[in-house]
């Protein structure tokens, strides 16, 4: 059965455009693992948009289960990522311009590379998992690697609007999910999936993880916005109901 884990980027994304303290990406760790998450992710980016050092330190501390650290093949994040020991690492491929992240690692590619970044990895103890898009030859590169898992880009089929397109990218995943599993690797899936599209990638064969964030995160802005709302209402009549006991900090 598949488990969640949800990345927690955007609530950094949100406290960062004001560089102040709120809304807290740990805290919101701990209260989606309270709401039944399976895991956490964060992407401690290069240009540090989002999640930040000290957040992921914290979420180590604090997190009960699985934390995965979503990171770009670097040396600098490679000795980031041996110094915190996140549960599992993925491995992504990162442009400072994207909006986020546009597409798979090219593993046929930097095969050698990636083989040694993700032995590093796992001699320290840590989960190896490539971010790849579902393609036959990056994913039989994928197992050359001796990474763990794979996490499937399900960005094709999340941007597939026309039924038919959705149907056939679906085959696609459905095929490339066979493979991994062929390989003996983990299968995860993400990017791109919402509370409309996602339970035909939870439904494939052998699913073992689907990491989503931005659709959970924007569904809690909406859903959760008549709560808040409610709360500061209470306190401003609160205060107009006895002004003398409030008129100091």
């Amino acid at each position: 059965m598949a488990g969640l884990s949800v990345n927690i980027d955007h609530v950094a994304t949100i406290r960062q455009v004001r560089r102040t303290i709120e809304p807290d990406p740990v805290a919101a760790a701990s209260i989606c693992e309270a709401a039944g998450a399976r895991g956490i992710t964060a992407h401690l980016r290069e240009d540090r948009r989002h999640v930040q050092d000290r957040d992921l330190r914290l979420l180590r501390q604090v997190a009960k289960t699985c934390l995965n650290l979503e990171m770009a093949p670097t040396d600098e994040l490679i000795a980031i990522a041996l110094d915190v020991k996140p549960d599992m690492a993925t491995l992504v491929p990162e442009r400072r311009q994207e909006v986020t992240t546009e597409g798979g690692l090219d593993v046929a590619g930097q095969q050698d590379r990636l083989a040694d970044v993700t032995r590093r990895l796992r001699d320290g103890g840590i989960v190896v998992s490539l971010f790849i898009n579902p393609d036959p030859l990056q994913i039989e590169a994928a197992g050359a690697t001796e990474a763990d898992a794979v996490e499937l880009n399900t960005g094709s089929y999340s941007n597939a609007h026309r039924f038919e397109d959705r149907q056939r990218e679906l085959q696609i995943l459905t095929v490339g999910a066979e493979m991994v599993r062929n390989l003996g690797l983990t299968l995860n899936a993400g990017h791109g999936l919402t509370y409309q599209n996602v339970l035909p990638v939870a439904a494939i064969e052998g699913m073992s993880g689907l990491y989503i964030g931005h659709s959970i995160i924007s569904y809690a802005v909406l859903y959760g916005l008549a709560e808040a709302v409610r709360e500061m209402t209470r306190l401003i009549d609160k205060a107009t109901q006895f002004p003398d006991h409030y008129r100091t900090a």
